[in-house]
């Protein structure tokens, strides 16, 4: 009996510290990478919002600026190398999403070169999508 209480203890608490530290770097890389300054939130709100919030304009402007467009696009592609990079990515669901952004982005830059407004609106929406269901796993409440 004692001897089971002195491995059991120091196994429980040594299984807990191995869970503290196998999910506690996940919500640090979540936030922020791992060895750069860039903040996951600033990289959001700076970077990401504006382009998609410009892009979702420009697509129901009656005359659309393809050229700001394909630059919102680009910078948007470049997001999805971005929150992969210094060992940000948390899991799948997150490892999916950058994918995506980055896939339907250049789709995105296809349409644009081709100015086809209805394709482009079609890659924006399955972009936007990705965007959800990432946030909905992992945007802080």
């Amino acid at each position: 009996m004692k001897r089971t209480m002195l491995i059991g203890g120091p196994l429980v608490v040594g299984m807990l510290v191995l869970a503290v530290v196998l999910t506690g770097p996940v919500q640090g890389k979540i936030t922020q990478g791992e060895t750069r300054p860039l903040k996951t939130k600033t990289l959001m709100g700076k970077v990401v919002r504006p382009n998609c919030a410009a892009i979702g304009a420009a697509l129901k402007a009656e005359t659309v600026d393809w050229d700001a467009v394909h630059a919102n696009a680009e910078l948007l592609n470049e997001c999805g190398h971005i929150v992969m990079a210094d060992k940000r990515c948390p899991d799948k669901v997150w490892a999916d999403a950058a994918k995506t952004l980055r896939d339907c982005s250049g789709v995105l830059l296809t349409k644009v070169k081709a100015k086809d407004a209805e394709g482009a609106q079609g890659a924006f929406k399955a972009m936007t999508a990705a965007c959800a269901a990432c946030h909905k796993a992992h945007k802080p409440k």
